[in-house]
């Protein structure tokens, strides 16, 4: 959702909104760090007060997945002095940008130019850090921005002020292997009911094979953000409403603990070193809800699952259900630092690395946010002959991810890591974990500022 702030109360010492300063740094900013970072003097432009600019090394943090972006475009700019950090792209939520900057703000150096985060909710905190830069007053043209996925950046916007880019969509779809469905007999399941029903006959006919995976943290965002359950329902720019205990949720949590059980669905978590082991080349997974990037980043990369055997689908509907839903997992966000002093550059790599089809286009494993790169990435993906059907539920998908699961200051993978996953290692059933998971939610929120409605 697009976040609007609300007036400034007399204690705020850090504001989204500009403020005057004393002599020592006449020019408008956004912060008071922001001021007493700079040197050289400022001058106010493009929506906020820069720092002298000058010529030098560009840093940029990438995690491990966007180092090959990174490197691309160092390639395909010589004269660029580049210097790439790699870090965790801030993943299941582990805060280090947040905690970095708040270093950084505090030594009055350090920032990186340009940022890749894993998360979307950083906007929730870069702006009154005084860290991310606006980039529709002048750094991004108009053009650029208006060409991106209908609502891609929605989660970037702060009172209709865009301070990051989405890197790729992440709506999730149904993945499966096209060989071994039909080598079973079986159809692709349309509802979540026969999704469940078709766990239960892998169980018994094929033990060993999975119909999906529960062990990431990131699980809420494939299954019960798609089954429209209220556990995240970022309803102001401090305010959230938490429901954990709705049908919605109960319902998604009960098929989730079947299938666990009878384990037809795995809790190891498609990254860990368990899985790898135990799923190599994928010949043992039937289906696989996930996101847009499981394609690449987990069949053929990590599993390295030969080509014209996995395929997608719709992700499953509850059955009467109107309204298609989908979840998403990342999706990633790129920010430029207000404190860079080598502006130009850093929107440049910026520009580039969004919807450049040398690399969004061609070489991205998701599906880019930047439509016209989405399109020429959806042709390379289906002239690459690796997929075992056409894309078109991926397409579909992109505009069906539900509206109700926002993207707050605190992280829910990290709630869920903490609260969940260690209750699964020890045999708890998901549904009887979800009281705990709201208190949870609830006590992470109001940590970070929230009012919190149940």
């Amino acid at each position: 959702m697009t976040l609007k702030k609300p007036s400034p109360s007399p204690r705020s010492t850090v504001s989204r909104k500009h403020a005057a300063v004393s002599a020592g740094c006449a020019a408008l900013v956004l912060t008071l760090a922001a001021c007493s970072g700079a040197t050289g003097g400022t001058t106010n432009k493009d929506g906020f007060a820069q720092v002298a600019q000058k010529d030098g090394e560009l840093t940029v943090w990438v995690d491990a997945t966007r180092m090959d972006a990174a490197k691309l475009y160092q390639k395909q700019h010589p004269d660029v002095k580049l210097k790439i950090v790699s870090y965790d792209g801030d993943a299941n939520g582990s805060n280090y940008l947040q905690t970095k900057v708040q270093l950084f703000n505090r030594t009055k150096k350090g920032w990186p130019d340009v940022v890749f985060s894993s998360q979307n909710n950083e906007a929730s905190w870069a702006v009154d850090a005084g860290f991310a830069a606006p980039l529709n007053k002048g750094l991004i043209p108009d053009a650029t921005l208006g060409k991106f996925a209908k609502g891609a950046n929605d989660v970037c916007t702060v009172d209709g002020t865009l301070y990051c880019l989405r890197n790729d969509l992440s709506q999730t779809v149904l993945w499966y292997n096209a060989p071994l469905l039909k080598k079973f007999g079986y159809t692709v399941p349309a509802t979540w009911e026969e999704y469940q029903a078709l766990g239960e006959k892998v169980a018994k006919e094929h033990p060993g094979y999975l119909v999906g995976d529960a062990g990431d943290s990131f699980t809420p965002e494939i299954y019960l953000w798609a089954s429209k359950c209220g556990a995240n329902h970022i309803t102001g720019p401090k305010a959230v409403s938490v429901n954990t205990t709705s049908e919605a949720c109960t319902k998604m949590a009960k098929l989730l603990d079947v299938l666990i059980k009878n384990k037809s669905m795995s809790i190891s978590g498609v990254f860990s070193t368990d899985f790898a082991k135990k799923y190599k080349k994928a010949d043992k997974i039937l289906l696989m809800p996930g996101p847009a990037w499981y394609g690449g980043a987990v069949f053929q990369s990590g599993l390295k699952t030969p080509a014209q055997q996995i395929a997608v689908a719709p992700m499953p509907q509850w059955q009467g259900e109107t309204a298609p839903s989908t979840g998403n997992v990342g999706g990633g966000t790129w920010l430029v630092s207000q404190h860079s002093a080598h502006l130009k550059a850093a929107t440049d790599f910026l520009a580039w690395v969004t919807t450049d089809n040398a690399y969004q286009g061609e070489k991205a494993p998701g599906f880019p946010a930047y439509a016209p790169a989405a399109e020429n990435w959806l042709k390379a993906q289906a002239d690459s002959g690796y997929y075992a059907s056409d894309l078109k539920a991926l397409t579909d998908a992109s505009s069906q991810v539900w509206s109700g699961w926002g993207s707050g200051k605190f992280s829910q993978e990290a709630i869920w890591a903490a609260t969940v996953k260690p209750g699964l290692t020890q045999g708890k059933t998901i549904e009887s974990m979800l009281p705990a998971w709201q208190d949870s939610i609830i006590k992470y929120a109001q940590s970070n500022g929230y009012k919190v409605a149940q």
